[in-house]
């Protein structure tokens, strides 16, 4: 069969690549791909964006199946138009995708329905945003309410941060604008995301990402500076929280409103020193970089779970998971996440560039994820957004795979090159 993967980041790279695996797959189709999908031999660049082309395309093509990676055209209503064409798409409608595209929406539909999350208030007048926030003091989280490509988030730890914030996603004389305003959660995040066909749901293999852009958990905000998976601080007991006390009620509620909900389901946890899990936010995706650590620890074929979920039988499917942790390292442009620089060349990439893990002796199982590339005019490999690559490796314990994803990392160079050097951190330190 044929397959496409609508996106250009590193999660529609690790997608495209473990699809690719699978013996039902005879070409996969990456809409519009980067640099290292195009470095792929069995992955095919198309340069559509435009989702009445992206259809037009999977028509012409018989596309069997199709995979939605980023938020943006899930909010847009892809997967509505996919099927009114008779087109099978694994991805929320865009009415299930409020559960990400709008934090308000989510909030509201976590307290009809009883779902665990922080305590927080929406606004439109900046005004009261301020008065609000002098009332509940720092430290507390703002969130701008539509998309934000995963950094529109601010934890303010001072009132002056958290009015900067306001001031930023509300400034003055724009009309239309939401600030959600959260009360700061004290805990350890966790990423637990899950398949869903829309009645049934299959759990995927526990994760964690680093969120914030230097060592030590410091500085701003990111898309996420790497992942490793499974997560420690998901213990089994938290595993069956979250499934009885966030996700059921979710798939629950999104059917009971008339939007059942098909798709990846990401529930951003905050768990407390008592393993009581509080939702963060839901996306309505795979995150990143979760996706590669998670796509490289899987076994099951990819494939055989999105056909499931679009036919809804996800109550048949079993998943097998590596043994193996697998931890990832996002190497950053210079500037993210403020203003990224873009055109720069990268040397040192992995010649290898099949869809299977790269194996060497020096390295064990390493898979380098593009996600801001593109090829220059002489075929070169070039910067072209802010998280640029993700290098990833498995090891029999997140230390040996934080050794192996570090060491194959030291011979990738672009100019003002950026990572964090403590991916991984809070599972190898004594808990």
């Amino acid at each position: 069969m044929k397959v496409l993967v609508i996106g250009n980041g590193g999660r529609e790279h690790a997608l495209a690549w473990k699809l690719a695996q699978s013996p039902r797959v005879q070409m996969v189709f990456v809409a519009p791909g980067n640099g290292g999908t195009a470095r792929d031999p069995a992955l095919r660049n198309v340069p559509i964006t435009d989702l009445a082309a992206l259809a037009d395309f999977a028509q012409a093509e018989k596309i069997a199946l199709t995979v939605v990676g980023p938020e943006a055209p899930l909010a847009a209503g892809v997967v509505d138009l996919f099927r009114s064409r008779g087109l099978r798409i694994f991805g929320p409608t865009q009415a299930a995708a409020q559960l990400e595209s709008s934090k308000a929406f989510a909030k509201e539909f976590m307290g009809r329905h009883g779902i665990p999350t922080a305590a927080h208030a929406t606004f439109e007048d900046a005004g009261q945003a301020h008065a609000y926030v002098d009332v509940q003091g720092a430290p507390i989280v703002i969130k701008a309410d539509g998309l934000a490509a995963g950094k529109g988030v601010v934890v303010a730890m001072t009132l002056q941060e958290a009015h900067a914030a306001i001031d930023q996603t509300l400034p003055p004389g724009q009309q239309g604008g939401r600030v959600v305003i959260e009360e700061f959660m004290q805990g350890e995040e966790a990423s637990f995301i899950v398949a869903s066909d829309g009645r049934h749901v299959v759990a995927l293999a526990t994760s964690q990402d680093h969120k914030r852009l230097n060592d030590g958990d410091q500085g701003p905000n990111t898309g996420g500076m790497g992942a490793y998976s499974p997560a420690p601080v998901v213990t089994p007991e938290v595993h069956a929280r979250a499934m009885r006390d966030i996700i059921a009620p979710t798939i629950a509620g999104m059917a009971e409103e008339g939007h059942p909900f098909t798709g990846f389901l990401y529930a951003g946890l905050m768990i407390d020193d008592q393993g009581q899990p509080k939702t963060v936010e839901f996306n309505a995706r795979l995150g990143d970089p979760e996706a590669q650590v998670l796509l490289m620890r899987l076994k099951s074929d990819l494939v055989d779970l999105l056909w499931h979920a679009t036919e809804g039988t996800l109550d048949q499917v079993d998943l097998q998971w590596d043994r193996q942790v697998a931890l990832g390292v996002v190497m950053a442009a210079q500037g993210y996440p403020v203003q990224p620089r873009k055109g720069d060349p990268i040397s040192g990439l992995p010649s290898s560039s099949k869809s299977a893990p790269q194996s060497s002796s020096a390295y064990g199982e390493v898979q380098v994820f593009h996600a801001g590339t593109q090829t220059g005019p002489q075929g070169e490999v070039l910067t072209s957004g802010g998280r640029v690559l993700c290098v990833t490796a498995l090891g029999d314990s997140v230390r040996m795979a934080q050794q192996r994803a570090y060491e194959a990392l030291e011979p990738i160079q672009f100019a003002g090159a950026q990572w964090r050097r403590d991916i991984g951190h809070r599972a190898v330190k004594p808990r």
